[in-house]
């Protein structure tokens, strides 16, 4: 119920017509001649009835029909404005009860979830993208703003500790897929990472860790996988210096900063080849780019010299001087096609970066 038109304008109501009931029977005691005081006393305890008696003698039937009218209108009005406060209390616990047991249902019907421990702010970013996803999931916090944050998005919630068994119980873990511990301190990611897996062998385990101490404890402990924001965060910058414009093209695929290391593993690398002044590409077609023999490479974008980035260039595509083609071929290969094509390769030298 709405709190505006609800009890609030009930009490609103209540008081407006008490103080109306108040003034009538100030002004009608006033006039049968009585003093300003004494019709303000006597209707007072009239409508609380504390029993004190009549300020002055009431024997004639207009004085006592207007104590009779003002005892039954005043507590009309009092019971009327009570009945507001308790009917906004009543509501108040009742759609907070109604609330919480149809959390409470929706948590029960879960299957294959997702279970989100912490709602801060990589919690609330991931609560986001499993959201649009359309991948179900309850989020556990002890923080009443932050459950109250979730909530209001429309989020199944539940509060309490997620290290302690009954928590995560109530969240289904026993029918959980994914359990997720984001939470900021890694002592408690470690906790809950081991009651999670006591209570799930099967369930994948992802935990957030800041140190490579705490990553191995929680690998020991049951994690699946740990996740270590810092490192992502500080390999993603280094990927962004080195190459901005491969980067730019595979920014899912390298979100982890080793995208490097798995293409050299089958014998792949990832370049950027800058067109120079002598190179026998300028004017011509990326399809006038051949490999001859057995070499084999693939072309996956075009940076063009104002920084624009084509990410699928057709073999039409005309080569100017300062474009950079990002090439993704064998590691034997892309030499040969850089000292065929006169192009500038970058290189890295102990973290700088120099042109070749």
């Amino acid at each position: 119920m709405n709190l505006v038109t609800g009890p609030f304008q009930r009490i609103i109501t209540g008081i407006v017509f008490f103080v109306i009931v108040c003034g009538l029977a100030v002004l009608g005691y006033l006039w049968a001649g009585w003093s300003l005081m004494d019709a303000l006393y006597m209707t007072v305890i009239t409508i609380f009835g504390v029993g004190y008696g009549e300020v002055q003698p009431v024997h004639s039937p207009g004085l006592r029909a207007l104590t009779i009218s003002t005892i039954v209108a005043g507590y009309a009005a009092v019971i009327y404005t009570v009945g507001g406060f308790v009917q906004m209390l009543i509501d108040g616990e009742l759609n907070k009860a109604l609330g919480a047991r149809r959390m409470t249902r929706g948590i029960d019907r879960m299957h294959d979830h997702t279970i989100i421990c912490g709602y801060g702010r990589i919690g609330a970013m991931l609560a986001d993208h499993l959201a649009a996803a359309k991948v179900p999931f309850v989020v556990i916090d002890q923080n009443t703003e932050r459950i109250t944050q979730a909530e209001e998005k429309g989020y199944l919630v539940l509060q309490g500790n997620a290290a302690e068994e009954d928590v995560l119980r109530k969240a289904g873990v026993a029918r959980a897929r994914f359990l997720a511990s984001v939470l900021s301190d890694d002592a408690a990611n470690l906790y809950v990472t081991i009651t999670a897996r006591e209570l799930n062998e099967g369930m994948e385990i992802l935990a957030r860790g800041e140190n490579v101490a705490t990553e191995r404890k929680l690998l020991r402990c049951g994690a699946s996988q740990v996740v270590m924001p810092t490192a992502i965060g500080a390999a993603r910058i280094a990927q962004l210096i080195r190459r901005p414009s491969a980067e730019s093209l595979l920014k899912s695929a390298s979100e982890h900063g080793d995208l490097d290391l798995e293409l050299s593993r089958i014998g792949l690398q990832l370049d950027e080849l800058k067109v120079q002044n002598n190179s026998p590409l300028v004017g011509r077609t990326i399809g006038d780019i051949e490999i001859r023999g057995n070499l084999g490479f693939l072309i996956l974008a075009l940076k063009k010299a104002d920084e624009t980035i084509d990410r699928n260039p057709s073999g039409d595509t005309q080569l100017a001087v300062g474009d950079t083609v990002i090439v993704l071929g064998h590691q034997d290969d892309i030499p040969r096609l850089v000292e065929r094509y006169a192009l500038k390769k970058q290189v890295y030298y102990r973290g700088a970066r120099v042109d070749s």
